[in-house]
C-alpha cells in the first residue's frame, strides 16, 4: 500500500512543507529508512541522524534546515508516528472462520465473522462477539464474554465467568482469572479461601504477554477502559485499575489496591495491598509503594517519597561513608574537649 504524503497529513491532522505528492509505503527510523518510507524526529538528541536519512519525508515539530526533502509538520511527532505506523501496520492474521479442530461448548454464541484457529477451546455458554480472533491454544472458560473485535493471542487462558470488553488485545501466555492468593491460617496450616469473583477488562485495554490478572475473592478485579499493561505484570485479586492508566513490565500490584485514572506505574514497582493511588500519579521504576498516594504526585524510592526528595536522599546515601568518618572525627574532638574541661 502506498499513500501520498498529503493523504497521510490529512489523516493525522498535519501540514506538509514541500512535495505533498511523494508516495509513502511505510515508516521507519531515521537511521534505517529508505526511499519510499517516512521517518520522524521526536528526540532532539537524534537530530544528527536526520541529516543522513534516506527517508522520502520526515515528521517534525517545526521546519528544519537539517533535511531538504518534504516535511510533515506535527505538534507531537511521536504521536504522529504512532498514527502513521497504525496506517501501515499489517492486519492481524485471521483464520477463515471456525476451525474444525476447535472445541466449542454447548450453548456458546459465536458472533459474525469470528476467527477461531485450530486447538482453541471455548467452554459452555460463552459469548464471543463479532470479528473476535482467537489464536491457537486459547482457552476460554464457561460463561466468559468477549466483546466485538477483541484479539486473543496464542496460549491465553481466560477462566470461567470473566468479562472481556470490546477491542481488547491480550498477548500470548497471559492468564485472566486465575485464583487470587487468599488463605486463612488454621494454626500452621494455610486454608484456601475460594475465589468466587471475576475479572472484568473494559473496552480498548491492552494486556501484555505473560501477565497474570487474578479473579476477585468476592466481586471483581477490574481493568478500566484504555488501560495499557506491559509484559510480566501481576495484578492481584480485587485490584481496580482506572481508565487510561499504564503499568510497565515486572510491576506487581497486591490485593484490593485501587489505582486511579491516567496513572503511570514504572517497571519493577511493587505496590502493597489495600492502598489508594490517586489519579495522574507517577511511580518511578524500582519503587516500593507502602502507603497510599494522593492524586497528581510523582514518587520514587523504597519506601516511596516525593521524587525530588528521593533524588536528594539518594545523593546523600552515596556520601554516608564520608559522613560516618566525619562524625567519628567530631566525636573524638568532642571527647578531647570534654577531657580538657574536666582537667580545668
Amino acid at each position: 500500500m502506498e499513500l501520498t504524503l498529503r493523504d497521510i497529513a490529512e489523516s493525522i491532522g498535519g501540514t506538509v512543507i514541500g512535495d505533498d505528492q511523494v508516495l509513502i509505503g511505510g515508516i521507519n527510523s531515521l537511521f534505517l529508512a529508505e526511499k519510499g518510507e517516512i521517518s520522524f524526529l521526536s528526540d532532539p538528541r537524534l537530530k544528527d541522524q536526520i541529516k543522513g536519512t534516506k527517508a522520502s519525508a520526515v515528521i517534525v515539530k517545526e521546519l528544519t534546515s537539517l533535511y531538504q526533502g518534504p516535511q510533515l509538520i506535527s505538534p507531537n511527532p511521536y504521536l504522529a508516528y504512532a498514527r502513521v505506523a497504525t496506517i501501515f501496520a499489517p492486519p492481524v492474521p485471521r483464520f477463515p472462520g471456525l476451525s474444525e479442530k476447535a472445541i466449542i461448548g454447548e450453548g456458546t454464541h459465536l458472533g459474525k465473522d469470528v476467527s477461531v484457529y485450530p486447538f482453541v477451546y471455548v467452554g459452555q455458554e460463552a459469548v464471543i462477539g463479532d470479528e473476535v480472533v482467537l489464536f491457537p491454544g486459547v482457552y476460554v472458560g464457561d460463561r466468559v464474554t468477549i466483546g466485538d473485535r477483541s484479539v486473543i493471542y496464542p496460549n491465553v487462558a481466560i477462566m470461567s465467568d470473566c468479562i472481556i470488553g470490546k477491542e481488547v488485545i491480550i498477548h500470548a501466555g497471559t492468564v485472566i482469572g486465575s485464583d487470587g492468593f487468599g488463605y486463612a491460617w488454621d494454626g500452621d496450616v494455610g486454608v484456601k479461601i475460594p475465589q468466587t469473583g471475576i475479572v472484568q477488562i473494559e473496552d480498548r485495554a491492552e494486556i501484555g504477554a505473560q501477565n497474570t490478572i487474578d479473579r476477585a475473592s468476592l466481586g471483581k478485579t477490574k481493568i478500566g477502559k484504555g488501560v495499557k499493561i506491559d509484559n510480566l505484570v501481576q495484578i492481584s485479586h480485587n485490584v481496580v485499575v482506572g481508565e487510561n492508566s499504564i503499568i510497565v513490565a515486572q510491576a506487581g500490584i497486591a490485593g484490593s489496591t485501587r489505582i486511579g485514572s491516567n496513572v503511570v506505574i514504572g517497571p519493577q514497582v511493587g505496590v502493597s495491598d489495600h492502598l489508594e493511588i490517586g489519579d495522574r500519579v507517577m511511580v518511578v521504576g524500582g519503587s516500593g509503594v507502602a502507603k497510599s498516594i494522593p492524586a497528581g504526585e510523582v514518587v520514587s524510592g523504597f519506601p516511596t517519597m516525593p521524587h525530588r526528595l528521593w533524588l536528594k536522599t539518594r545523593g546523600h546515601i552515596r556520601r554516608l561513608p564520608e559522613y560516618s568518618e566525619r562524625l567519628r572525627e567530631l566525636e573524638d574532638r568532642v571527647e578531647e574537649l570534654e577531657e580538657q574541661l574536666k582537667r580545668e
